[in-house]
């Protein structure tokens, strides 16, 4: 049976493992929004605003690889644009479906709604192409050939692409096409060839290697490859801040987060004492470098990305990641080694005063986690606590440190939880990051989620007063909520909510999370000032360079 345009646009969506549309409705995507409604096997995720929805769908791709966001014109899809852009930076593949105003009313330049009363409808589509790596304007001529070519670039670059729709084109029936089969881009041979003997031989010829495994290995659903490579090779590895969890930290061969100079003195010590460190998609940003200030040679970091790799400082390009690894995991050998042991965070230490301090928080958080869980951290006091905790087996550990947008991680975790119901999904996040997007905790009771929210209350933006040069400033105020009272007006009745301030209360709500099948809201209130180890370094740095 022939398709119309925008069934055929979203049966390849669904070809490609997306199951799930986030996204707030709109007249000029209605179209859309009726076609995901009619199709018995999408199911459309509305949210409270465009931004979440766009927050949302980044956390849906971190566990299913891929994402698809609908947004209507010009005020929805750009208030859908910040959150396509950290997407971008994370190298997330979102496919953004915008519902436009119908062919005719453009050619025409009528002065409609949601315009800037100018005639021009490209603007918006002008300023979203800086942020996805294809895009389109889709018409019954050219769908099925369009559709393809961003399906090719969203999966071999992983990251987003924007598809406008013109409202009666979707509708239309499909002009058939021949459809050529999706085909990655593919490495240079002699390149390919060159660079994997160059990696061989300086692996086989240092006397002390090691591996950072970084986050464009799950981005590229390359895990297996990676453990495959670091089981035959017996390399020891590190991870970096943004790449936690990327792989199993239970296996032997894992020695720590390697956060530069500023943290793990004795990782840092033995990453850079090496003979040869292969870098496998970590990126050496200010957070993972902690405040650039680790020290790798150059000579002696041989850095895999995504399209091309720097050995020696040289730069090889075109040769893609996922050919690279799957012919490395084929031919490297077993490399004599020794690794340091990993530790965590240690035992839990109350005060005298039994108030919660990070001494006890996190590394009772550590202890709280568990095998398979999915661990949503705001980019902020939360994660950087708990930056450097061991994480059980099979931990999905996301945070958003390369962009950093304030308030993705509600959103993020109600994205992540849609895509695996069935894992326990635990949202850490601040008071003044979950003030830009708390009404998406609705969500999770709308679609029978059950996730575990802590809210670290410590009035105000801690990660702000610790950067900026006087910490008392207004602006890192924000209004005082009460944060426990919240799941219950947002229609959250069998919540368990709370509200602690002590250690023995954390013990306890602790406890009864585990003994309850209900999802859980815990506002944990601190000191101000009360801040990790890492945030207050990387405090100390930033404020000596204003």
């Amino acid at each position: 049976m022939t398709k119309t345009v925008i069934e055929h646009i979203l049966t390849r969506l669904q070809d490609i493992g997306i199951t799930d549309i986030f996204g707030v409705a709109g007249d000029y995507a209605f179209p859309i929004n009726d076609a995901i409604c009619k199709n018995n096997t999408l199911r459309w995720v509305g949210n409270c605003n465009e931004l979440n929805a766009a927050y949302a769908a980044d956390g849906y791709a971190r566990i299913k690889d891929v994402a698809a966001l609908a947004t209507t014109f010009a005020v929805g899809e750009l208030s859908a644009l910040n959150g396509i852009a950290g997407a971008y930076a994370e190298q997330l593949p979102i496919f953004h479906l915008v519902g436009m105003p119908a062919s005719h009313i453009q050619h025409g330049k009528y002065l409609v709604h949601h315009t800037l009363g100018n005639g021009d409808f490209e603007v918006f589509y002008r300023i979203a192409q800086s942020l996805s790596c294809a895009h389109t304007i889709i018409t019954p001529e050219n769908c099925i050939d369009e559709i393809e070519r961003l399906i090719t670039h969203a999966l071999s670059e992983r990251r987003p692409v924007y598809i406008g729709l013109p409202a009666d084109y979707a509708k239309q029936t499909i002009v058939p096409q021949k459809k050529v089969p999706i085909s990655l881009p593919e490495s240079c041979p002699n390149t390919l060839r060159k660079v994997i003997n160059l990696i061989a031989n300086r692996l086989t010829c240092s006397e002390c290697s090691c591996a950072l495994i970084g986050s464009m290995v799950s981005r590229f659903e390359l895990v297996k490859d990676v453990e495959t490579i670091i089981k035959v090779t017996n390399l020891p590895y590190a991870t970096m801040f943004m790449d936690k969890g990327v792989l199993n930290e239970t296996n032997s061969q894992y020695i720590g987060v390697y956060n530069g100079r500023l943290m793990n003195l004795e990782v840092a010590n033995f990453v850079e004492s090496c003979e040869c460190v292969l870098n496998i998609g970590a990126l050496m940003s200010d957070v993972n470098t902690g405040c650039f200030t680790a020290n790798l040679s150059p000579e002696n970091h041989i850095q895999i990305l995504a399209d091309h790799v720097i050995i020696d400082s040289v730069i090889y390009p075109h040769i893609y990641i996922y050919e690279l690894l799957s012919e490395l995991k084929d031919i490297l050998t077993f490399i004599p080694n020794n690794a340091l042991k990993a530790y965590g965070l240690g035992v839990p230490q109350a005060d005298e005063t039994g108030k919660i301090t990070r001494s006890y928080l996190y590394p009772r958080l550590e202890k709280f986690f568990k095998q398979n869980d999915i661990i949503i951290a705001e980019t902020g006091t939360f994660s950087m606590g708990l930056g450097f905790a061991l994480l059980p087996k099979e931990v999905s550990f996301q945070t958003q440190s390369l962009w950093g947008s304030i308030g993705w991680a509600t959103p993020a975790a109600l994205g992540a939880a849609i895509a695996a119901p069935h894992r326990r999904v635990i949202l850490a996040t601040g008071d003044g990051a979950h003030q830009l997007t708390v009404q998406e905790i609705s969500q999770f009771v709308r679609w029978g989620l059950k996730p575990i929210i802590f809210v670290l209350n410590n009035d105000g933006y801690l990660i702000e007063r610790l950067f900026c040069k006087n910490p008392e400033y207004i602006y890192n105020d924000i209004p005082h909520w009460n944060y426990a009272q919240l799941p219950a007006a947002f229609g959250c009745h069998d919540w368990l909510c709370k509200k602690i301030t002590l250690c023995e209360e954390l013990e306890m709500v602790l406890e009864e999370i585990e003994s309850k099948d209900c999802a859980a809201y815990i506002e944990i209130i601190t000191h101000r000032y009360e801040s990790s180890e890492l945030l207050q370094k990387m405090g100390e740095i930033i404020r000596a360079e204003q």
